[in-house]
């Protein structure tokens, strides 16, 4: 019998009140001089941009799961790697050199290499309600996937011949929508730092002329998202309403927080991102958003990019809006996306819940910095 637990849109709002970032508390803001906000209220989250839908399933039997984006149309997509140990699937299709120009769907996933699978989940799920590719009357949904490493964290993995990644990605699909839950959820469930337990992040912000950028992350690095021993985060200078605690930056930084801390082996780590804008893009110009907010992660991260790590991240444009002023525009969507990315992963390790019982890793930050405000 299958036990997968699917984020509900109640238990998302719950999660929003711990974590203070409900849609009546906050405002969606930027960080241009001269912006008018046009978003009056926003969920904080990367389907604050127009029709992008988040689904996710995890089994707290196996301590993994995984984590689905649906836009509502086929979007233009790109991927950008920066880790040493990737893990991914279709990347090459919507690589700079390919030829597909829209995809219908972006997971990601726990199970490292066994997590593959979950993309043909989504990929028959697409299929039955008649999305994907039209190959000479053939329906061919296109889903790239990247996968993290969860085998190590104490998790049954012993599932013989039919990993569950397949179902838990139909499931996340089934569950998809514009709520959805951070910390322990999806791809995030089993993911760890070097020092706490990792998880699922989100994060958006509104720009000029209607556009929007979101972020979604499950932070599994080798490194460290917080300073030193302490509770704050590297990410502390980009943080709004204190959605990831309020704990600011240290006034001095100690001298031990720069002395690089590891956990585990090669392979055994991987940072996944997804952002998404409403901007009309070139494909060459969405693999430059995908470049720009891996600064999201080095802002978030330390260290990050390493040998160790497979991080990869997503851009996804739905096409509504054109940017203005070319190269300059871009470039502020990018800054933009490398804001949210930063601030996603501090509020995914923020979110943590406190690790269940026969969990393998560190704790929770809740666990050893006090409950969540």
């Amino acid at each position: 019998m299958q036990r997968f637990s699917i984020a509900s849109r109640e238990g998302a709002r719950a999660v929003s009140d711990r974590a203070g970032r409900g849609p009546s508390e906050r405002r969606c803001d930027a960080r241009f001089p001269t912006m008018v906000v046009r978003m009056t209220r926003c969920r904080n989250l990367i389907t604050d941009v127009p029709g992008i839908a988040v689904g996710c399933a995890h089994d707290g039997r196996i301590m993994s799961g995984v984590t689905v984006v649906l836009p509502a149309r086929p979007a233009m997509a790109a991927l950008d790697v920066r880790g040493g140990g990737p893990g991914t699937r279709e990347s090459d299709a919507i690589g700079l050199a390919g030829s597909v120009e829209e995809v219908h769907a972006i997971v990601l996933s726990g199970g490292s290499a066994f997590g593959l699978s979950a993309a043909t989940g989504v990929q028959c799920w697409l299929a039955e309600r008649g999305i994907g590719f039209d190959v000479g009357g053939a329906r061919v949904p296109v889903v790239p996937q990247a996968i993290l490493f969860d085998l190590l964290n104490g998790g049954d993995k012993a599932w013989g011949a039919s990993p569950p990644y397949e179902a838990l990605a139909r499931a996340a699909c089934d569950a998809a929508g514009a709520e959805f839950p951070l910390g322990s959820v999806g791809a995030g469930y089993g993911a760890t730092t070097c020092n706490l337990r990792g998880g699922l992040g989100s994060a958006s912000e509104a720009l000029p002329g209607g556009l929007v950028v979101g972020a979604l992350v499950a932070a599994n690095p080798v490194g460290s998202v917080t300073v030193g021993d302490g509770p704050q985060f590297w990410a502390a200078p980009f943080e709004q309403g204190g959605e990831f605690g309020g704990q600011g930056f240290p006034a001095e930084l100690p001298a031990a927080a720069l002395h690089p801390r590891l956990k585990g082996g090669p392979g055994q780590s991987t940072t996944l991102a997804v952002v998404a804008t409403n901007a009309r893009l070139s494909r060459r110009s969405a693999h430059r958003l995908a470049v720009m907010a891996q600064t999201g992660l080095a802002r978030a991260i330390y260290p990050v990019h390493t040998p160790l790590d497979g991080d990869a991240v997503f851009a996804l444009a739905t096409g509504e809006i054109g940017v203005e002023d070319g190269a300059h525009g871009l470039a502020y969507l990018g800054a933009a996306a490398s804001r949210v990315l930063a601030r996603s992963v501090a509020r995914a390790i923020y979110a943590a819940d406190v690790a269940p019982e026969g969990w393998n890793g560190p704790p929770a930050w809740r666990s050893r910095f006090g409950a969540r405000a």
